[in-house]
């Protein structure tokens, strides 16, 4: 189990190093390569946030892969990050919390300007359209987490592996 462990995450580091060394592009057709790079940079925060019922992080799961991540340019210090989750079941009970947390996490630690929106992948979840509008909705994730349970959760959720 440990090796494979540490044979998945080398093969995750090579690939994404061998991604990463293609900056020589010039002007216009590096900015794919940026929003690439960005994408992957959310990825690598997402990937690690534990499912709130199981002992896996949301990346064991396939709950978040690398293609659910999308980052688009707004303005010159602004960018638009979209993530579409897969919960692990179409009637997953804590969908809504696993956006919490997937939003939690990228509000302390993205360290570029930014407009979130998080949403279920389509055709994925019994209830995905409520859900998206719960994790959307910034009044509805303040008062989640002045609930001092739920924020507990989230918490252990996001903190980061040893």
């Amino acid at each position: 189990m440990r090796m494979e462990r540490v044979s998945g995450l080398l093969s995750w580091t090579l690939s994404r190093v061998l991604r990463l060394s293609g900056l020589s592009e010039p002007g216009a057709a590096r900015q794919p390569r940026i929003m690439e790079e960005k994408a992957l940079e959310v990825y690598d925060l997402i990937r690690t946030i534990r499912d709130p019922e199981k002992p896996n992080t949301l990346e064991e799961l396939e709950v978040v892969t690398e293609s659910c991540v999308q980052v688009q340019e707004l303005d010159e210090e602004d960018y638009l990050v979209v993530i579409r989750f897969t919960p692990t079941v179409p009637h997953c009970s804590l969908a809504t919390l696993i956006g919490l947390c997937l939003r939690v996490k990228l509000q302390r630690c993205l360290p570029f300007k930014h407009k979130l929106e998080i949403y279920i992948s389509e055709g994925t979840h019994s209830t995905e359209e409520d859900i998206n509008k719960q994790i959307n909705d910034k009044e509805r994730v303040a008062a989640a987490m002045e609930n001092p349970s739920l924020r507990e959760i989230v918490e252990q959720c996001v903190l980061e592996p040893d």
